[in-house]
């Protein structure tokens, strides 16, 4: 586990000195291209995903830096968050908590205190009574959130983010992808925030050349 001190430090790298990194991608190490490429839905911006499971350890300690990273990227850029199960049975009620939590409107608030509980406090939130109980605890009302996670609209979200996972070909997370036509790639959490950044530039490149917005 990341130590404070080594995560801030992280962060301070990933805020400081992404934006001097813009060429020199390899494809195969520092990215791989869709194929087909996969459509967005975010009115013409570059959208970057990120897949991931709050289940996830790795997911926990990726949270506070693409979080800073994300909220520093450019107007053209678009980010959002893809729950998944990955096949775990846990990890998908994870999943469903957070589509459910999301239509309650406490998603923001409770994300890094769900990380927080399951991988600092050991708390094994891996099934609904359990993560209902917690949420209830944290302000939720819990006939709302249970409601919620058995909802049509949850279960669709999930089955739509398995496809997504699928589609883009995700096979672990936390998991970064461009403009729907670029998974990023990278041998640490910096270097796959670098790549994605780059990526964004040759996205935002391509389409000038081509005439898009």
């Amino acid at each position: 586990m990341m130590s404070l001190r080594s995560t801030l430090l992280a962060i301070a790298w990933v805020v400081l000195a992404l934006p001097l990194r813009a060429a020199g991608l390899v494809e195969g190490t520092d990215y791989r291209t869709l194929d087909p490429p996969q459509h967005t839905d975010s009115n013409g911006k570059i959208e970057v995903v990120e897949f991931f499971s709050h289940g996830c350890p790795h997911c926990n300690e990726f949270s506070p830096m693409v979080s800073a990273w994300a909220a520093k990227l450019p107007s053209d850029v678009a980010f959002r968050r893809v729950a998944t199960g990955m096949g775990r049975t846990a990890w998908t009620n994870l999943a469903k908590a957070d589509y459910a939590l999301e239509s309650t409107g406490d998603l923001a608030r409770l994300d890094r205190p769900l990380f927080h509980a399951i991988h600092e406090e050991r708390q094994p939130l891996f099934d609904e009574k359990a993560i209902s109980t917690w949420v209830a605890k944290h302000g939720v009302d819990s006939q709302k959130f249970i409601t919620a996670f058995n909802s049509f609209g949850v279960n669709t979200k999930l089955n739509q983010a398995e496809q997504m996972v699928e589609n883009y070909k995700i096979d672990g997370v936390p998991s970064l992808a461009v403009a729907g036509k670029y998974v990023v790639m990278g041998n640490s959490f910096e270097q796959l925030l670098a790549n994605a950044n780059a990526l964004i530039a040759k996205v935002r490149a391509e389409r000038a050349a081509s005439g898009h917005p």
